[in-house]
């Protein structure tokens, strides 16, 4: 493990109540909502992740309690290192903070957060739709929102598939 990661961690396992999980070689913490903007700030402040590469959200449905992982992804651009931070959110009334105003492209990614899976984004400057159309009910990325498709019919050629022969060798 690099030794700026390594110390980061450590610093933010000191002042918080985190758990690392590691793998493949990848580090992750598990934070709580309510320290996971102090977690940012501190990141991006006292150890260079100045760029947040990726926020998106993990549906554990039918499991509630937590029921969704929103994934931070932080990057720091002078050191080449990564670091991802997972916080656990309860499938009734999930919300988290926003982290826009430390990372300004963050604004979207929970935009998205909002739009695809419901998860209340709390102090975020214009939380509305940002792929759906703006009267769109539900959120397209959960696992329990119903698919809507119908089942494709091939009535209208199915004498003519009756009628053909197996396919034979010549």
């Amino acid at each position: 493990m690099d030794e700026k990661l390594k110390n980061a961690i450590q610093a933010i396992r000191k002042d918080y109540d985190v758990d690392k999980l590691t793998f493949r070689g990848e580090y992750s913490m598990l934070v709580s909502p309510e320290n996971v903007v102090d977690i940012c700030r501190q990141l991006r402040d006292d150890f260079g992740f100045n760029m947040l590469s990726s926020l998106t959200a993990v549906d554990y449905w039918p499991a509630n309690e937590p029921r969704f992982h929103v994934v931070y992804q932080l990057y720091s651009t002078e050191n080449n290192i990564t670091l991802r931070l997972r916080v656990q959110v309860p499938g009734e009334n999930p919300k988290i903070p926003t982290i826009e105003k430390l990372y300004p492209n963050a604004n979207w990614h929970e935009r998205e957060l909002w739009d695809m899976f419901g998860i209340q984004v709390d102090g975020h400057s214009d939380l509305r739709r940002i792929l759906m159309p703006a009267d769109w009910e539900g959120h397209p990325l959960r696992k329990d929102y119903p698919l809507g498709y119908e089942e494709v019919q091939f009535s209208f050629n199915a004498e003519e598939i009756d009628k053909k022969k197996p396919y034979v060798k010549e």
